[in-house]
């Protein structure tokens, strides 16, 4: 379909955005749909974000994505916020409404999503986070939603899991996570899930892992790494080195993609449209291979 008067613009913020696949999932999306609708990357220098948002309603954007280092600073220019996004610290959609933007947080639902389709269950799981960033709590804050058992959450700096630990405590009433070392590992029982939720062994470094012993690996029956290029990183390969079953963050940067283009759409996307997705993808990184 052409870009005509009709056409309906969505886009990213963010900074960089050279290198995002975001086209691809929507103007894909749009094309097997038959929906009029473009996506563009709008990269957006330090200090304009607030400009950005003002303009994109001014310029009539059906919404946008936002990506880093705008997650969290976006949201102070917005209409709304859904709950979830308020309760995880960061919004990644844009969805135009009556008088300014409704912000929403699409990155864990995308997960959720992702996890599912992969046939890898949470409620009643015991799981281990490596990494204490934003995007492991976020992770854990899904976690505690949707029915973990046991949350553990493991960083090269102890202090910092601990808060993110904290902070899971208070939300569910209970004591449900704790935190550690990245050797603390080693007094966990097997049997447990284990996403990776870092940036380590992402393209181009793509050598390494946040644990490399490989007896770590003999308790790990799911590993999930949120990293998507490579198709197989070094934490995937030692997972299945172990005997375990291993997925990487492709999926998850797909479902996000998804729930934002229904969100903005009022369109569902079914699972072979999202598969069909899922293979332009891997074909623009040049992957191929769940």
């Amino acid at each position: 379909m052409g870009i005509d008067g009709y056409t309906r613009t969505c886009g990213l913020i963010g900074n960089p955005v050279e290198h995002t696949l975001s086209p691809v999932i929507h103007n894909s999306l749009a094309a097997l749909q038959g929906e009029n609708l473009a996506y563009v990357p709008f990269h957006v220098g330090d200090g304009l974000l607030e400009e950005a948002v003002k303009g994109a309603y001014a310029l009539n954007l059906l919404g946008c994505n936002v990506t880093v280092p705008y997650k969290s600073q976006v949201m102070r220019f917005l209409k709304e916020i859904d709950p979830l996004a308020r309760r995880i610290g960061a919004v990644n959609t844009l969805v135009r409404t009556e008088g300014g933007f409704k912000g929403y947080n699409t990155d864990m639902p995308g997960l959720y999503r992702a996890l599912v389709r992969d046939g890898v269950k949470i409620e009643g799981e015991r799981v281990v986070i490596l990494g204490a960033g934003g995007v492991a709590r976020a992770v854990a804050m899904l976690l505690a939603d949707k029915g973990a058992s046991r949350i553990i959450i493991l960083n090269r700096t102890p202090e910092r899991a601990q808060v993110i630990a904290d902070e899971i405590n208070r939300y569910v009433g209970g004591a449900v996570s704790e935190a550690g070392g990245l050797g603390d590992w080693q007094g966990l029982p097997g049997g447990f899930l284990a996403i990776q939720a870092t940036n380590v062994g992402m393209f181009p470094k793509t050598d390494g892992a946040v644990i490399e012993d490989p007896a770590f690996y003999r308790r790990v029956h799911t590993g999930y790494d949120l990293v998507f290029n490579p198709s197989c990183t070094r934490f995937m390969q030692l997972v299945r080195e172990a005997g375990g079953r291993a997925y990487g963050g492709l999926g998850m940067l797909l479902y996000q993609g998804v729930i934002a283009y229904e969100l903005w759409t009022g369109r569902t996307v079914s699972d072979e449209l999202s598969d069909m997705v899922y293979g332009r993808m891997e074909a623009a990184l040049g992957l191929s291979g769940k």
